[in-house]
């Protein structure tokens, strides 16, 4: 007689990993925001990756061997070095939250706006 396996569904999977945690969907639906104002956008100071939540979304990028290389030794990195173990789709949205975060707080002088204006990127100097 066989056995069958019984296995979590979706929803225990997917769940958020904090109590009291609402999915950026539910957030951005809030009825008590002020009017006016957009909706489910972070202060630029609190505006974080969405981290280990369910993604109601998609979105395919294509990279370079060398990009996908480079992303990954920065994955690797990270693990090594910090003990931030993270996997390549979480190390992106917190990249692109970095750089909304930026260009929110800093404009026309975001990084990511001079870097695709091509514009030179200025570094600071090594103290």
């Amino acid at each position: 007689m066989q056995r069958r396996v019984s296995l979590p569904g979706a929803d225990e999977l997917f769940r958020p990993t904090q109590e009291g945690e609402l999915p950026s969907v539910a957030r951005a639906a809030s009825p008590d925001a002020p009017p006016g104002e957009p909706q489910g956008m972070d202060e630029p100071d609190e505006r974080r990756g969405s981290g280990r939540v369910r993604h109601d979304e998609k979105m395919t990028v294509y990279v370079t061997a060398d990009e996908l290389f480079e992303l990954e030794h920065a994955r690797l990195s990270l693990r090594r070095d910090h003990g931030i173990a993270v996997d390549r789709g979480r190390l992106v949205r917190e990249a692109v939250s970095i750089a909304l975060a930026d260009l929110a707080e800093r404009g026309a002088d975001a990084e990511i706006v001079v870097r695709l204006c091509g514009r030179p990127v200025e570094r600071l100097a090594p103290s």
